[in-house]
């Protein structure tokens, strides 16, 4: 009887250990994987589950950004994940969302870098704060060159 519960729950650690999706941010509570600060804004964090299935939590995308700048190759990324402004707590794709860059929309690390999850958000975004529209590729580079 003992065996088979020492199999169940070695089954059931391996099964919880080998999870590869993203995992609540628990805000108020986690720090950023990057620059430890504390994450409790649900409209800026940001997230990467690597192909292992580690979770790395970014209180901001311009520290998930530089973190796989300087840190870690992202072709070895399962996800990659930036709140969507709009709809706070809730992670999109870095790949197929629109990222608003305005000084009218502060962001934790000082970077005014938002994320949206379609173009048409982030015009009407635009039309009412200002700012300059990027896509995932093209926003690695501003942030990269900003250097904080």
């Amino acid at each position: 009887m003992r065996s088979i519960f020492l199999i169940l729950f070695v089954v059931a650690g391996l099964l919880t250990s080998c999870d590869k999706s993203p995992q609540p941010i628990n805000y108020g509570e986690e720090e950023c994987h990057f620059c430890r600060m504390g994450i409790v804004d649900a409209t800026h964090a940001a997230q990467i589950v690597t192909e292992k299935g580690r979770n790395y939590k970014f209180d901001a995308t311009e520290c998930m950004i530089n973190f796989l700048r300087t840190e870690m190759e992202e072709d070895k990324m399962l996800h990659v994940l930036s709140a969507n402004l709009k709809d706070p707590g809730t992670l999109i794709n870095v790949y197929d969302a629109t990222f608003i860059i305005s000084e009218n929309i502060p962001s934790p690390m000082g970077a005014f870098l938002s994320a949206l999850n379609s173009k048409e958000a982030a015009i009407a975004l635009q039309q009412e704060n200002g700012g300059e529209l990027y896509t995932w590729e093209e926003v690695k580079k501003v942030i990269a060159n900003q250097r904080h």
